[in-house]
This record gives C-alpha cells, structure tokens and sequence, in this order.
C-alpha cells in the first residue's frame, strides 16, 4: 500500500489525482490533503479518502473547515500547512499539483523529508531548478513528472542511453487562439481564452497554453529534469494532442508516445513508476483519429514562448522574474484588469528591467520573486 499526499487536491490536478487513487483502492491510501479555499470539495474528499491531515490556504478557512472534519484528522493552513502535508506524516510520494511558485518551499520541504516527487507544479523548476534538482540528487529522491510531455519524454527515454539523445520535442496543442492572428487577438475575452479545444485545466493554465507560456515553461523544466541544452529542446505545433512529445536520437530514430488526452494517465505513471496499471483513460484509435497534423512554432506569433527560452538560456533568476510577472499578468486578465494582449506586454516590461543574479540561494529567489510581482501589478 502506497501513501501518499496532495498539495493542491481540489484542483484539476489533484481532483484526477484522487480519481486514479479511487481507481486502485487497495494500493493507495490518502495521507495528506493541501487545498487553498475550496473547503467544499475538500470535506469532500476529506470524507471519501480519509487523509490523517490537511491544510487549506488561510485561518479563516481553517476555522470555517474544522468543526465539519472527522474526529482524528489534524488540521493546518498558509505556508506552513503546505509544508507540514508535503514533509510531515508518512507519504512515500508527494503529488505538487499547486499552481505558480507558492508549491516551492513546500516540495524542497517534502525533498528534504526523502519523499519522491510527483511534479505537476513546473513552476517549481522554473524558479529554482539548481536548487530543486541538486537536493533531490543529494536526498535521493525521484522527480516523476506528471505533466503529459515530460511524461512522454520519460517514458521515451526509459531504458535508453541518454549519450545518445540528438534531441527532444516538446508538442504543443496551441491552446484556444491556435487558428488566430495577431490582430484577431485585440478583443478576445476571458470565456474565449478558457475554451481550451482539447484539455480540461485550471483557469491559470488554460490561459498559459494560449499565450504559449505554458509551453516556455515547459521547455525550462525539460532542461532540469532531463539534464539537457536548450538547444536540443524543440517545441512543435500538434493540435490533436495525441502524440504528447517525442525524443531523437544519434541514430536519426525517433520515439514518440502517443495516447488520449488524459491527465490521469501521466499522473498513473508516476504514482506506479516503473509498473503499468490499467487506466480510465479511453484507448486511443489512431484509425479513428485518421490524421495527425503538425506545424513548426511561429516565435512571432508566440512572444511569450520565445521570451521563456531567452530567460532559461540566461539561468539565475530570470526564469523566476518571467515566471512572477506572467502570474499577475494572467490573474489581472481573469479579473478583467488588462487586455489579452496585454500579458505580453506586461511580462516584456518586467523583463526589460530585471537585474538577473546568477545562481541565487532561496532567499534571493522570493526576493526577486516579491519584487518583480510588486512591479507587475502596478504597470
């Protein structure tokens, strides 16, 4: 029986997390719950999985939330709370489904503590993949990835030397705007921007796969978790999302891993790792899909993915400046504050002024973290 935790469990995410976990009761059991105010649906799965602990974002929730937990079940909120499920208790594998930088801490807290790492908060190689990596090599720890490439991009290199990886091509399904042009773009609104053709996603990253900057922060993470340049990570245009990436090798033979469009098949994967389970993914029928179309990465159409290559090339904190920048820009969209395009600009801007620091420690992460967020709001 594996245990394991959830920081982000009422998210898209975690919700198919668990979906898998009720898949395969007799191998798992719930440890841990980490939610931020959605205490609805945590008390929810609080009362179908029953974890011996769980957190949730704030101590107003926390209080709204503890007179309604079963007898037994230890209760935490903030920072310390993501900390306390991601490190404390007995999971072997925690799963980082957080959204944006706030999973950091918590999954160094989870690596220090020895549990291996289900990795659906890329944000965590974005902004400090030195530090993340270089504890999980000292601590032993695995860093399974959960997001649909870098598991096809694992999967592909299970048993291969990676000496010989010429390269690695990360797909992109394009998001809601893929058939649009610059100029019809100006007057997009939220509701069209979160009508992804393909994914069900949280707002923030449904958004982050129309400006593409999902796909930049992607390719970042691809250079921490498999170790390679940036110059032998591609990125290609597939709208059908059916083959997930792929990896070249020395030898011109290329290994693709193809399925349907599934979170909880990755997020299996990583739980079983290095066994296969049967999923509830629907089986693919290439017959059915009939075609598979492709078109190389327009980095004018797409700014932001381009801009996110630029700042993984120059390491430090970069990475994270662009990372806190398009955070606010993407919230300040959903709430209606600033234009589509404007994420763009925002980011550019921040950029534009950032005083990169070359191998930062924690501290200087969140300080440049804080500062360029203060400056991203107020522009």
């Amino acid at each position: 029986m594996k245990k394991i935790s959830i920081l982000g469990s009422t998210g898209s995410i975690g919700t198919q997390t668990l979906d898998v976990v009720a898949m395969h009761p007799e191998q798992f059991t719930v440890d841990g719950l980490a939610a931020g105010s959605n205490t609805d649906l945590l008390l929810e799965q609080v009362r179908r999985f029953n974890p011996r602990r769980v957190s949730v974002s704030t101590k107003q929730h926390a209080d709204q939330l503890r007179s309604s937990l079963p007898s037994g079940v230890e209760l935490y909120y903030g920072n310390e709370g993501l900390v306390e499920i991601a490190a404390g208790g007995d999971a072997q594998t925690v799963v980082t489904a957080l959204v944006g930088s706030i999973g950091l801490e918590s999954t160094l807290a989870a690596i220090e503590a020895g549990r291996h790492i289900g990795l659906a908060n890329k944000e965590t190689l974005v902004t400090a993949g030195h530090l993340v990596t270089e504890l999980a090599g000292r601590k032993g720890v695995k860093l399974l990835p959960v997001d649909s490439e870098h598991s096809a991009i694992f999967q592909c290199l299970n048993g291969e030397n990676r000496a010989d990886v010429a390269s690695i091509t990360v797909t992109a399904s394009g998001g809601s705007f893929r058939d649009y042009t610059r100029d019809q773009l100006v007057n997009v609104t939220v509701e069209d921007a979160l009508r992804h053709p393909n994914w069900t996603m949280g707002a923030k990253i449904t958004i982050d796969s129309a400006t593409m900057v999902n796909k930049g922060l992607e390719v970042i993470e691809a250079h921490w978790l498999f170790n390679l340049p940036y110059e032998k990570i591609n990125v290609l245009l597939h709208p059908e999302s059916i083959i997930h990436s792929y990896v070249e090798f020395c030898d011109s033979s290329i290994i693709a891993q193809l399925g349907s469009p599934d979170m909880r098949v990755p997020i299996q994967y990583a739980l079983t790792y290095p066994d296969r389970w049967p999923s509830p993914a629907a089986r693919l029928s290439l017959a059915e899909t009939g075609r598979l179309t492709f078109r190389d990465m327009d980095f004018v159409r797409y700014p932001l993915l381009k801009l996110a290559i630029e700042c993984g090339k120059a390491g430090g904190t970069a990475s994270t400046a662009y990372n806190a920048a398009n955070e606010v820009a993407v919230a300040r969209f959903l709430n209606r504050e600033i234009s589509f395009l404007h994420i763009e600009e925002i980011v550019d801007r921040v950029l534009q002024q950032h005083q990169n620091v070359n191998s930062p420690d924690l501290q200087q992460i969140k300080h440049c973290d804080t500062v360029t967020r203060e400056i991203a709001a107020k522009l």
